[in-house]
């Protein structure tokens, strides 16, 4: 007879083993999309990263990369192994956690499980371990450098750990397993906050354990472990921070004493407080308040990773995010107040008026020349009050913040309203439908419960249609299961899809996971009904109730299912489980239970992770990718010595980070990301020299930026005529009375003083600064001239023309997309393409995009033809293309750079360098990774008008093929489904269109019969 404990210990680090092998093999070498760039770029440099921070990943982190040794280049794959480890010890302690759950339903308690019952224990496990291995969610953050990984691991060592306690809960010490899951919540702190939604599972360990069974006793444990939660996330977190700020605003404004007096004094306290606590309760003999306080305490000791952010945001490092200096700032980094608030228990619809204002709490900053802290922002009326009845419990639709939430609101939850009457500010009267309580409550199950965690849970456990972005519509994002009868009623016939729709993140698996997860869900609740509760607690806590929390509005800039991967943690316990439930099945049909143990285990992990681990390999699979590096250096290599880039979102700027800070890549470039220049805290750091990058010449000084009066600049005109933007930029800066706008409670105001701008330009200092080179000095204009359109400039629009006014051509100014920066500097003509991004230049483009600019025809040659040009291997067989990268070569213009590049170079007759362009970009972009969309009718004209007859021709026919083939499967669904997919069709349709006229202009008569044809069958 094996023995139990060793088998146990054994087999669980075979699991971990096959785990860490996986997430080996699928590991990406490099930083990913999206937070990774910034987390692996903060952690190498122990930087400060966004709100609320991730102190212990970055420490951890920066561990991990010291195992680079030196190269660059590594470092990223080091943090990411990280990951990986993490993810595997999640899946060691997950065996671990079936396997003594599995005990409790086969053994008698006390007694070692012995022959058959170990197969069956040590099958179960094995089966939920590998299970969760090959989950959608799970595998995808275990092969990058982000946080829920380790997030994960947390929950899973703590939730082990109370099924630890409870074996030896009446053992002398048992206490120190508690005090283990005190430190590990700690810790989990300075990861992600996910972790504590495990407490109240834990907290019902612990009842079962020690109290006798009744309703009342149950009711009162879960108000218990719902108070331990709220105190820890609402009260230990916050006010720990919170107090530390008012010990400080105390000692050093009321008493006099130096900066971070009020700090120590408060932290002394606390430990004086502890110290007394633990002697008083020892001498007492009072076990469990004593161990509650021990439990504080290393609840705190875990929480105070954070200390690293502040010692670090007091070396200015280049990242900074919100610059926690003290404790009176990282409670605001800690409370996030930069992305603003939701309501969650009362709050208002998206359509409520605003009926008042309210002030919020101030904010202070040093002064060290008087050696106290000041109000720099007295925040009035920033906090809005909506009309009553306009307001209800459980808000669900509320987010005014885009047009298209209201219209998704409407399409999911309904129109129909209730009509109230509301005074306008002028007296007159409108009619708004407030949505009732049903609408409101059908976009909560029908949105954020269905579409925003039921679709991710099935991705899980019984397939994925792709990795588009969904919103709804039948053919991006969904689940399917790869039974035709289910997925065609949902989705229309999947049996016939065109090769259009083939992507490589498609799983069917059948529904048996989910199957085998039911049956295991069954089988406890049959067998051990507290414990069932205790995992179905963890399930929903960490699944329905972040849902609840979240209230998230329509159109996220991502999917969110890495959210719920402690919830699908809990399921796969349950698909363990359920090899115990067919079990029971089978021996009805095999007399010998060993043998029955290992046929259903056998058969369990060929059907269940064995399916998912075939399925979803290719998809998981980041090996030899490097795009989201490529791509940063392809932005950074457009540049010019000593430029300045303008990035706006995650994805803009993340790989720039990344590129700059870790692997050092053109770091006299200074990256400015345009919306988070809107804080007071990033317009400082502009004022730093970073690296080779010296500060940006701004003509406003830095306490200026640093006013919070100055978040926004009223714009009131005072002169129809154009004013010069240097002589407005003057006006908001001089401290001369007349030059404030007065408010009726007092206050004053800056404001800029024109809303027609004109700026002169120095056409000295742009030819001797090579802005404009000498023979584009006759095609230079004399000023720039427009309109700024808005009532206000923010923080980041102020900088932007106060840079713009005081450069003179003295640094290249770049933009991502000039469309974004348009409200306060609509100049898209004059921004002309220098490879990836867009140089502002006193010339404008002879032919340009409306929102994007010209094309400066020298310089992107130079820089996207290059030898040593590339983005990310993405066009290599072994490369598997993932959604993001996708996006930036399709959808991001990435690829369309290299055919604006091709069309002006056909304008200047260089019809061989233009074919030379298009042919580049489609080695780098082929249509068996990138399938030819609409798009590519420009680059079938392009090579007809180059005169490569043949490839224009080819490129043709594939686009025939792709769309007819679309058309005939559109055609043949039935007219609901063909509603659906309206879009499509009219982009099919004028796609034959466009085919029509190019073959047409171009003479390729039979090549016209052929699209005649298709056309003809629509």
């Amino acid at each position: 007879m094996m023995n139990y404990s060793k088998t146990n210990t054994i087999i669980g680090w075979a699991v971990f083993a096959i785990a860490t092998l996986v997430y080996f093999l699928t590991l990406e070498p490099t930083a990913s999309w999206w937070d990774c760039g910034e987390y692996i770029a903060t952690a190498y440099k122990l930087q400060v990263g966004h709100p609320p921070g991730a102190p212990l990943f970055q420490l951890l982190g920066r561990f991990f990369s010291l195992f680079a040794f030196g190269n660059v280049e590594n470092v990223a794959l080091m943090i990411n192994i990280m990951s990986a480890l993490s993810s595997s010890f999640t899946i060691l302690f997950l065996f671990w956690t079936i396997t003594i759950l599995a005990r409790k339903l086969v053994a008698n308690q006390g007694e070692e499980p012995a022959g058959t019952q170990q197969y069956l224990i040590f099958g179960a496990g094995v089966v939920g371990a590998l299970a969760y291995t090959f989950s959608d969610s799970f595998w995808f953050s275990a092969v990058e450098g982000e946080v829920y990984a380790m997030s994960s691991f947390f929950t899973a060592i703590v939730f082990w750990a109370i099924l630890k306690w409870e074996a030896v809960s009446e053992e002398q010490g048992a206490f120190r397993w508690l005090i283990l899951i005190a430190y590990m919540i700690g810790l989990s702190i300075g990861v992600h906050l996910l972790n504590l939604l495990a407490i109240p599972a834990i907290a019902y360990v612990y009842y079962y354990k020690k109290y006798p069974y009744s309703h009342k006793g149950f009711f009162i444990a879960g108000a218990v472990s719902i108070a331990i939660l709220a105190s820890v996330m609402y009260v230990i977190i916050p006010w720990v921070v919170e107090f530390a700020g008012k010990f400080e605003l105390f000692f050093v404004n009321s008493v006099g004493l130096p900066f971070n007096s009020g700090t120590i004094i408060y932290f002394l306290l606390i430990v004086s407080a502890i110290v007394w606590g633990l002697h008083y309760t020892r001498k007492k003999g009072k076990v469990v308040l004593n161990t509650v306080i021990l439990a504080l305490v290393f609840i705190l000791i875990g929480y105070s990773s954070f200390l690293m952010l502040v010692i670090r945001s007091n070396a200015n490092p280049p990242i900074n995010e919100n610059a926690p200096k003290d404790a009176i700032s990282l409670l605001s980094y800690l409370n996030r107040e930069q992305y603003g608030s939701w309501p969650l228990v009362y709050g208002q619809y998206y359509n409520a008026p605003e009926v008042d204002r309210e002030d919020g709490n101030p904010v202070y900053i040093k002064d060290a020349t008087k050696g106290r802290y000041v109000i720099n922002d007295d925040r009035k009326g920033i906090i809005p009050v909506y009309d009553e009845r306009f307001q209800t419990l459980f808000p669900r639709m509320w987010s005014d913040r885009q047009s298209g939430h209201i219209s998704m609101y409407k399409q999911y939850g309904g129109n129909k309203g209730t009509p109230i009457s509301v005074t306008q500010p002028d007296g007159s009267s409108e009619i708004l439908y407030k949505p009732t309580f049903g609408e409101n409550l059908r976009f909560f199950f029908t949105y954020q419960l269905n579409h925003m965690y039921i679709r991710y849970f099935m991705w899980n456990f019984a397939g994925r249609q792709n990795n588009i972005e969904s919103q709804g519509d039948p053919a991006h994002g969904n689940w399917i299961s790869g039974i035709g009868f289910i997925d065609n009623m949902r989705l229309g016939d999947q049996s016939n899809l065109p090769a259009s729709m083939n992507n490589p993140a498609k799983t069917t698996f059948y529904f048996l996971p989910f199957i085998l997860g039911i049956l295991g869900l069954s089988f406890h609740f049959k067998k051990n009904r507290k414990d069932t509760w205790v995992v179905f607690l963890l399930f929903i806590m960490t699944g329905l109730a972040i849902v609840v929390y979240l209230n998230q509005y329509p159109y996220q800039p991502r999917e969110r299912d890495y959210a719920y991967a402690g919830s699908f943690y809990a399921f796969a316990i349950w698909i363990g489980l359920g090899v115990l439930s067919l079990n029971d099945l089978i021996q009805k049909y095999i007399a010998n239970k060993k043998t029955a143990a290992i046929v259903v285990t056998l058969v369990s992990l060929v059907l269940v992770p064995g399916i998912m681990a075939s399925e979803g390999w290719e998809s998981h699979d980041r090996s030899g990718k490097y795009a989201a590096r490529d791509f940063a250096r392809m932005y950074l290599e457009s540049c010019e010595p000593n430029a300045i880039i303008f990035a706006n979102g995650d994805n803009d700027t993340f790989p720039l980070w990344y590129a700059q800070e870790v692997e050092g890549i053109r770091t006299d470039v200074r990256v400015v990301n345009y919306m988070l220049a809107s804080g007071e805290w990033y317009t400082d750091q502009l004022f730093t020299k970073q690296y080779e990058s010296d500060p940006l010449p701004l003509s406003l000084s830095k306490d200026f930026y640093h006013k919070g009066s100055n978040t926004q600049v009223l714009l009131i005109p005072r002169f129809d005529d154009y004013v010069s933007l240097q002589e407005g930029i003057a006006f908001v800066g001089s401290e001369d009375p007349r030059t404030k706008y007065p408010l009726n409670d007092g206050r004053k105001f800056n404001y800029f003083p024109a809303s027609k701008v004109v700026l002169p330009v120095d056409s000295v200092a742009a030819i001797e600064t090579g802005t404009i080179k000498p023979e584009e000095a006759t095609r230079m204009i004399k000023e720039f001239r427009w309109n700024i359109s808005q009532n206000g400039l923010i923080r980041n629009e102020m900088m932007l023309l106060d840079l713009v006014a005081t450069n003179n051509w003295e640094r290249p100014i770049y933009f991502v997309n000039p469309h974004s920066v348009r409200t306060v500097l609509p100049l898209s003509k004059y921004c002309h393409l220098e490879g990836m991004l867009y140089r502002l230049k006193p010339i404008e483009a002879e032919e340009y995009i409306q929102g994007l600019g010209g094309v400066d025809v020298d310089r992107t040659y130079e820089i996207l033809m290059a030898e040593d040009a590339r983005w990310g291997r993405l066009n290599e067989p072994d490369v598997v293309l993932d959604r993001e990268s996708e996006r930036h070569v399709q959808d991001l213009m990435t690829k369309q750079s290299y055919r604006r590049l091709a069309i002006a170079l056909i304008n200047d007759q260089k019809m061989d360098s233009a074919i030379a362009v298009l042919d580049k970009a489609l080695y780098f972009f082929p249509h068996d990774k990138f399938p030819y969309d609409i798009m590519m009718l420009g680059w079938a004209d392009a090579y007809f008008r180059a005169g490569a007859t043949e490839k224009g021709l080819e490129m043709s026919q594939l686009l025939l093929e792709r769309y007819g083939e679309d058309l005939a499967y559109y055609r043949n669904l039935n007219m609901a489904f063909q509603n659906h997919y309206r879009k499509e069709i009219q982009e099919g349709l004028n796609v034959l269109q466009g085919l029509q006229q190019i073959s047409a202009q171009y003479q390729q008569t039979e090549f016209r019969k052929e699209v005649e044809a298709v056309l003809a069958l629509q």
